[in-house]
């Protein structure tokens, strides 16, 4: 069912939530600060696509799409570019097109929100499929994640390319807390359980607010944590012709990570790392 968008020409009314935005927390604003960047995912996808298939891409399916802020950046930076945002939470579709489809003006137009199941068949063809966020890994078992991708692979264009993230390295079982600092809160990821048997981690994001509030379990993640040849040997069963990972470069000075992805065959051996993968159809 696609989620309508009209209510978002009454300026008036966008106002007022604006207002309401800036004066009270938000779980969305603070993940999307914390977590996301979309206009370093759309520069990669831009970039791997152009040199893998010659051509610029147009259109764009985000897949558990959530507040749909690659879908927003997309449609803003490709010109002409179209974007297909598909999600199961209701309520987080209509924040986002109270907030985000909201402040793009004209360009709204170009973006389409679906509440719906990635699991289900869409009428659209896109040039580009992306799950990020390693949202994916809500499918605990084999057999799921392989409709899951064979969905992804009957969706796209002839030449098109499915694209996903990925985290993993001995950290990525750890129980454990991480704090990042931002500008008003504390960004707090939470890995509170881990089972070596079946792979399956239970993780919270909390949020500490600077003037002493704490937001706790924000957001919670029930999922199976999945590894690279696991999910190249899926994407490789249900129809994709080539499957490169992308490997994030270390800076010489500070010793992480630089934000420059290349192709690799072998990685390194970090100890927790956030990876790329292309699956080309």
């Amino acid at each position: 069912m696609e989620i309508s968008s009209s209510f978002t020409s009454d300026r008036e009314t966008w106002e007022r939530q604006k207002l309401r935005r800036t004066t009270r927390p938000d779980k969305h604003v603070l993940y999307e600060k914390s977590v996301q960047a979309p206009d370093a995912d759309v520069s990669f996808i831009k970039r791997v696509f152009k040199k893998r298939r010659g051509r610029a891409p147009a259109t764009l399916r985000e897949d558990f799409c959530g507040t749909a802020a690659l879908c927003c950046d997309w449609v803003r930076s490709c010109r002409n570019g179209k974007a297909f945002g598909i999600d199961l939470d209701k309520p987080t579709l209509e924040w986002s097109l109270a907030h985000n489809v909201a402040d793009l003006g004209q360009l709204a137009s170009r973006v389409r929100l679906i509440h719906g199941n990635v699991l289900d068949t869409h009428p659209m063809k896109t040039d580009v499929l992306a799950a990020f966020n390693f949202s994916y890994f809500t499918f605990k078992d084999r057999s799921t994640l392989l409709r899951y991708f064979r969905c992804a692979h009957d969706s796209l264009n002839s030449d098109g390319i499915f694209f996903l993230d990925i985290y993993g390295g001995p950290a990525s079982i750890t129980v454990q807390e991480e704090e990042t600092d931002f500008d008003g809160f504390t960004y707090i990821w939470d890995q509170a359980r881990y089972s070596p048997v079946t792979g399956e981690t239970l993780c919270h994001i909390h949020f500490r607010l600077h003037e002493g509030k704490t937001m706790r379990r924000a957001f919670t993640y029930d999922w199976r944590l999945w590894t690279i040849p696991e999910l190249r040997d899926v994407l490789e069963e249900s129809g994709f012709k080539e499957v490169a990972v992308y490997w994030e470069g270390t800076d010489s000075r500070t010793g992480k990570g630089n934000g420059v992805f290349r192709p690799s065959l072998k990685g390194d051996d970090s100890e927790s790392f956030i990876a790329y993968i292309a699956a080309l159809r």
